[in-house]
């Protein structure tokens, strides 16, 4: 689907170069001569290389289409994680190279929205927030304030995060998983 370079915004897919690129930052540009242009910086899509390009306001983009589909996390193995079709029982694998951090905070039957681009999987995305356990955590210190006292803890996937300090070993937590920080406890 072609876009105009004036609607360019971050987190948006570009088909561009024969590549695939996501961009992570835009800024619009209205110089006192000449035409408006956009200065987009984006980086490509499974490879870690990153690319500056001004497009002028007329010129259009190729926006990329994406098919996004529910699925219920099955099981990992040492390099890939395993997905259920609900409705269909097909099943897919997605390498945790493309999961990333977020793999840890999976569980069995976690609904996630899988994205493919040309029927390949390229990314996942998680409910907003998930619930999880306490497995370490430190002692409040008495005295602190509560407005500044987080405490370091670790769930029970491995991740850290900061917690208040009424939380304690073996709680339950409700953790978002935009930031990775605690919401609320269970």
């Amino acid at each position: 689907m072609k876009i105009n370079a004036g609607e360019i915004r971050v987190g948006m897919l570009l088909e561009y170069k024969n590549n695939l690129w996501l961009v992570l930052k835009t800024q619009h540009v209205k110089p006192g001569k000449g035409g408006a242009f956009a200065q987009v910086e984006m980086k490509s899509f499974g490879k870690s290389t990153k690319l500056n390009e001004r497009f002028r306001s007329s010129e259009t983009v190729e926006k990329a289409s994406l098919d996004e589909k529910n699925f219920n996390f099955l099981y990992e193995d040492e390099n890939k994680y395993f997905f259920m079709e609900p409705k269909t029982f097909e099943q897919i694998e997605i390498k945790k190279e493309i999961v990333g951090e977020k793999g840890r905070l999976l569980t069995e039957n976690l609904e996630v929205i899988v994205s493919f681009y040309n029927e390949n999987p390229i990314s996942i995305e998680l409910p907003n927030q998930v619930k999880s356990k306490i497995e370490t955590t430190d002692a409040a210190l008495k005295g602190q304030t509560v407005s500044s006292s987080y405490k370091p803890a670790t769930l029970i996937n491995g991740l850290n995060i900061q917690v208040p300090p009424f939380i304690e070993t073996g709680d339950e937590i409700i953790v978002d998983t935009r930031n990775l920080e605690y919401v609320k406890k269970l």
